[in-house]
């Protein structure tokens, strides 16, 4: 798992408010109902994400992040992955996410995500100027996958997202997708997350330089996986800077810089 299920995110730097928060369903391509929880920034910064969960698919912890998102001036929508096989109603922190992980189809999940960012693009979702996704872990796998869908975006966010190797689910290996990447790429890691060793961040590296794709990796040392949770003391400084790092990414400005 990549978080505890009281896992919560940091704080941002910004602290603003939610101008609106919701709970909204998607319309994918196929006409597939998709869970997703939306919210709006009351001081916009012209920046806007989709968020992609880990292997819980959309808990609680997500849906906080959207929130503070928002409190950074960052519009949010954080889907589902597993409406098409669980369907689109809350669940409960004895979900069994697996049976759901191996139903997971990288078309159907790449059409999912496209209708998130539609939904961002529109008025409901905000209309940002500049549209980015975030992802953990498996969802840091698939947000990088996206730098090749052709959405337009103007980055993509792995937190510890294995850009090398194949998955369970059958989700892309990144790496292998690096000459159709349209966008930026942002990889967080902790150095002492032992699903990603160093060997496989540095190929990444390598070969977004071989594509020429702007691309920015860190690595914070002695960080686990799923450092970036809130009641993780010891890894505040993590989380910190991995805020930062992010809102630079989005061109987000912050009071007093």
């Amino acid at each position: 798992m990549c978080f505890d299920t009281d896992a919560r995110p940091p704080f941002p730097p910004i602290r603003g408010s939610a101008l609106d928060s919701r709970d909204v369903t998607l319309s994918s391509a196929d006409g597939t109902r998709v869970a997703a929880f939306s919210a709006r920034a009351t001081g916009a910064n012209g920046a806007g994400t989709v968020i992609i969960p880990d292997v819980r698919g959309l808990h609680p912890y997500y849906e906080e992040l959207a929130l503070r998102f928002a409190e950074a001036g960052v519009h949010a929508v954080a889907l589902d992955l597993y409406s098409r096989s669980a369907g689109t109603g809350k669940r409960g922190e004895g979900f069994e996410y697996e049976p759901h992980v191996l139903a997971l189809t990288r078309d159907t999940v790449n059409a999912d995500i496209a209708a998130a960012v539609d939904y961002l693009h529109s008025t409901d979702g905000g209309a940002p100027q500049r549209s980015y996704s975030v992802g953990f872990c498996l969802g840091g796998r698939i947000s990088l996958v996206q730098a090749a869908q052709g959405l337009g975006l103007d980055g993509v966010v792995a937190f510890y997202g294995p850009p090398t190797g194949q998955h369970r689910s059958g989700m892309q290996p990144p790496i292998e997708l690096v000459d159709r990447f349209s966008c930026d790429v942002l990889a967080l890691y902790g150095g002492a997350d032992h699903g990603i060793p160093a060997e496989s961040r540095d190929a990444f590296d390598r070969a977004l330089d071989a594509a020429g794709v702007a691309h920015r990796s860190v690595v914070y040392e002695g960080a686990p996986h799923s450092f970036f949770d809130r009641k993780s003391a010891e890894f505040a400084e993590a989380s910190a800077d991995a805020w930062l790092q992010m809102l630079d990414f989005m061109g987000v400005e912050r009071a007093g810089h």
